[in-house]
């Protein structure tokens, strides 16, 4: 095997001490927790010798290395490099769940399903990854990046998000403009030239009789670049020319691309034939490789006589096939080969791929000279294929090659259609407006009319909610429904309606919405029509969504995407435990399926209809929204979960994480999202906060903003639900007036709504600004009204009406509704807000109230989600597909968890947390 590019004959890499320490203190503290280390750096600079070296370094110390290596013809091949480095480790498949053994083996076309699910295929691979590094320490080798195919990049930044806390030692590398794992998890390191001393040292090991003059060219020209160096000198110790004159402008890989070429055309026709099968070849077999360049050059070609192609240091043989010594060398050979060439090499891959059909028909259609209806649906059938898979982005690859071999304008359209589709799920939406755009001037079929029809009206939650933009999806409706296409309709409507969620159009294009969602003809209950409704009339129509909710069985009849429908109209309409019941059956499927982008929505969504309820309880939803939303890159959701952390944080124990609310206002302002419904969200959390510390003031000016029709804050609905912390501030600051007159204009919007969520608000903020002569009245309703079954909003009611008591010198009536207060606010985990009430009861005289601890507050949120699912007897594997963590990370949050409660055992758990207080208080 050749030696790494930019070494000395000795295998000593120059210049490169510093980089050196930082990857060797990387695998020699792989138990630290280190973050994984990536080289970026120009073609050449040395990333893979340094990567070999690091290899070399574990292996001498015992690790398992799994390596894989990009390949720029593999680029549209799914699951290629995650074959590469799961390859060593299928052996231990059998000791994974047989959901996550399924998932990965269906990655390579091996399990019993060609259902590929991405997500749990990546937590097969880290739970592998982890179970060999229980016996010896593990070093993964990510070569390339840049040229791996996206399913498995997507699995290595799964695996590299959480390479920390398994102990494994990750180091990969990847060109700047192409590098793509998660900055969050990997530690860059930018890689340039060597210096000058290192360059003159290398030069003169590798060719010591070239003259002064042209090593000092050599050393101008290659500025550092180790490869440069080592191919030029290379070339002049051969006789073989790297560059003339005229090239001298040309950028340093062109140059380099020249002189692996030149190399090339000097070998034998049989060596010549396997390197122009190998410059165009998706795989690593050097069997099937020798089999296509036999077919190319007319002959058997076998190693022997091709081996002027390795000797010359363009190949390499490995254990598990053959690559190229370096990108640059295929680079270099696919340019050198004329159109013609490149088609004969395809078209004998093409040949000898007879048990791999999906890679023939790739390799026949970039054969064909023209146009090939039957390859494109060949192609087309591949791209089905490999969207079951999971291999979304090689479907769109496919699709818009069957595109360009289609005869007919229709078919042609279709399939751009179908790959730009494909590319909205995977959020490329520049690629999205590229393929309209090309499609819009086509002859179409009727039906990819209306499929166009969605992508002109392709929305996702913080789309710009402009009126014209609404107003455009309304009109795509409307024509829909006039095609009689009922579901393009509601798909529109239902799009149209989340943007006026998130930000208001005015009435008159919600008031469109709606009439177009009537005139569709759907069934009055159905789950579409409730959600538009809700969204984008509530709470005007929260009334008669509420009733056609009561009628749906809680799972909504075995069907996960209607319930998810359903929770979403009950949240929107106020009725917060129907959402949560309706919610649940989706997010149940959701985390069954490894659904996580949909899964992070619903918790998020979840979150805040606990929070409305008076369930502080981050673990619940609010915490894994986040994980999962950032994991996802869905910054809106992610936002929406900070936001409901922060005022769980604040209630809770008075101290907010800093960063989480500006960030999620950050997100809210971004365009072309300026979600009002976020930064309403945001300001409601600052006022919860401002009261909880006593500062009234500074929490009717945060949630005083809500209800200014010219502050980006305002959100007609969430009014609704914050008008009671409204209230309670301007009672404190002096401003009963104000606050008195917005809650007429609550009143009048929503006053007749029978959810719960605006009943138990209104019933409260009534009592709180009423006159002295109403007031008890109107306290009893709020305390035995619509919230009375809910710890957190009675203990509000009684904290207000004890402290009202108080205020009129009524101390010894007030002590019993404010010691109710403290023992609700305990209960819902409102330290903050029980304190409140003790300090009221302090003014009446009463003392000596302690909080009681509680072993939820000794826990972070995912460590209460993980010693819950614990005390329900599921096994630390269970935990982890649950949560999409290693089994290991799980037993590592036990480890910590129990000596913070005082356990031994984990059969302590459940009467600990159902308890409230440590095992040692008992």
């Amino acid at each position: 095997m050749l030696e790494p590019m930019g070494t000395t004959p000795s295998g000593v890499l120059m210049g490169r001490d510093k980089e050196l320490r930082l990857l060797h203190e990387t695998v020699d503290d792989v138990e630290s927790a280190r973050r994984p280390v990536g080289l970026v750096g120009e073609p050449g600079v040395g990333k893979s010798a340094l990567l070999a070296a690091t290899a070399f370094h574990a292996g001498s110390r015992g690790f398992l290395v799994v390596s894989a290596r990009g390949n720029q013809s593999e680029v549209d091949l799914p699951f290629a490099s995650l074959h590469q480095l799961v390859r060593p480790l299928l052996p231990r498949a059998g000791r994974l769940p047989d959901l996550q053994r399924d998932a990965l083996l269906s990655c390579f076309a091996m399990g019993r399903s060609d259902q590929v699910n991405p997500f749990f295929a990546s937590l097969a691979l880290l739970e592998l990854l982890v179970d060999a590094a229980a016996e010896r320490p593990v070093l993964v080798c990510l070569d390339d990046l840049h040229w791996m195919d996206q399913p498995s990049r997507d699995a290595f930044a799964f695996v590299t998000r959480r390479a920390a806390d398994e102990h494994l030692a990750v180091v990969c590398t990847s060109r700047p403009e192409t590098r793509d794992l998660d900055d969050r998890g990997i530690e860059w390191v930018e890689l340039t030239g060597i210096d000058e001393s290192a360059a003159t040292a290398l030069l003169q090991t590798l060719a010591p009789r070239i003259p002064d003059a042209l090593r000092d060219r050599v050393l101008d020209r290659a500025r550092g670049n180790p490869l440069a160096l080592v191919e030029f000198a290379t070339a002049l110790e051969s006789g073989v020319p790297a560059w003339t004159e005229a090239a001298d402008d040309l950028p340093m890989t062109a140059r380099l691309e020249r002189a692996f070429a030149v190399r090339a055309e000097t070998l034998d026709l049989p060596a010549r034939a396997l390197l122009m099968v190998a410059a165009v070849d998706d795989g690593d077999d050097i069997h099937l490789a020798l089999a296509a360049a036999s077919h190319l050059h007319g002959s058997p070609v076998d190693l022997d006589l091709a081996h002027q192609a390795f000797a010359r240091g363009l190949l390499v043989l490995s254990d598990h096939g053959y690559h190229f010594s370096h990108p640059l060398v295929g680079s270099a050979l696919r340019h050198a080969l004329a159109p013609s060439a490149r088609r004969q090499a395809h078209a004998s891959l093409a040949e000898v791929l007879v048990s791999e059909p999906e890679r023939a028909v790739w390799h026949r259609a970039e054969a064909s000279p023209g146009r090939d209806g039957e390859i494109a649906a060949r192609l087309e059938d591949a791209a089905a294929k490999a969207t079951q898979r999971g291999a979304i982005t090689s479907a769109v690859t496919w699709l818009r090659r069957a595109a360009a071999l289609s005869p007919e304008q229709p078919a042609q359209a279709s399939r751009l259609l179908g790959a730009a589709e494909l590319c909205f799920q995977l959020g490329r939406y520049a690629e999205v407006d590229q393929i309209k755009t090309e499609v819009r001037g086509m002859r179409l079929h009727a039906r990819d009319r209306s499929r166009l029809a969605v992508l002109e009206g392709v929305f996702h939650d913080g789309s710009t909610g402009e009126p014209e933009e609404v107003s455009r999806l309304v009109d795509l409706a409307e024509e829909a429904t006039r095609t009689r296409d009922l579901d393009l309709a509601m798909q529109l409507l239902v799009g149209a309606a989340r943007r006026a969620w998130w930000r208001d159009p005015g009435i008159s294009i919600r008031r469109r919405i709606l009439d177009a969602a009537f005139a569709a003809g759907p069934p009055a209950n159905d789950p579409g029509l409730l959600a538009i409704a809700a969204l984008a009339g509530s709470p005007e129509q929260s009334a008669g969504v509420i009733d056609h909710l009561a009628a749906w069985s809680p799972d909504a009849d075995s069907r996960p995407d209607l319930a998810g429908l359903l929770g979403v109209a009950a949240f929107c309409s106020g009725d917060f435990p129907r959402a949560l019941t309706f919610l649940s059956t989706p997010i149940a499927d959701l985390r069954e399926q490894g659904r996580m982008s949909l899964l992070a929505e619903a918790l998020a969504i979840r979150s805040w209809a606990e929070i409305y309820l008076g369930i502080f309880d981050a673990s619940r939803s609010a915490d894994e929204a986040i994980r999962l939303a950032d994991e996802t890159g869905q910054s809106l959701w992610a936002a929406t979960g900070r936001i409901a952390v922060a005022l769980i944080e604040s209630v809770r124990g008075g101290t907010v994480r800093p960063g989480l609310l500006g960030e999620a206002e950050r997100v809210a302002l971004q365009k072309p999202v300026v979600s009002a419904s976020l930064l309403a969200g945001v300001q409601l959390a600052r006022g919860v906060a401002e009261l909880g510390a006593e500062r009234p003031e500074e929490a009717y000016s945060e949630l005083h903003r809500v209800f200014v029709t010219s502050d980006p804050a305002y959100q007609r609905v969430q009014q609704v639900w914050t008008v009671g912390h409204l209230a309670e501030a301007a009672v404190r600051v002096g401003r009963r007036g104000e606050a008195a007159a917005i809650l007429a204009e609550m009143d009048e919007l929503a006053g007749f709504s029978a959810a719960t969520g605006a009943t138990v608000v209104l019933e409260y903020a009534r009592a709180v600004l009423a006159d002295d002569d109403s007031a008890e009245a109107s306290f009893h309703r709020a305390v035995d009204g619509a919230g009375a079954r809910f710890p957190w909003h009675r203990a509000r009611a009684e904290l207000a009406y004890g402290s009202w008591l108080r205020r009129s010198r009524r101390i010894v009536e007030a002590r019993d509704p404010l010691r109710a207060a403290r023992t609700g606010f305990a209960a819902a985990g409102a330290r903050v807000w029980a304190m409140r009430a003790d300090a009221e009861l302090r003014a009446t005289g009463e003392r000596g109230w302690k909080p009681a601890s509680s072993a939820r507050d000794l826990l972070s949120a995912q460590e209460t989600q993980i010693a819950e699912l614990a005390a329900q007897g599921l096994s630390n594997r269970e935990i982890g597909q649950r949560l999409f963590l290693s089994h290991r990370t799980v037993a590592s949050h036990l480890y910590r968890i129990f000596p913070k409660l005082g356990l031994t055992s984990r059969s302590q758990l459940a009467s600990v947390l159902t308890d409230g207080v440590p095992a040692s208080d008992h």
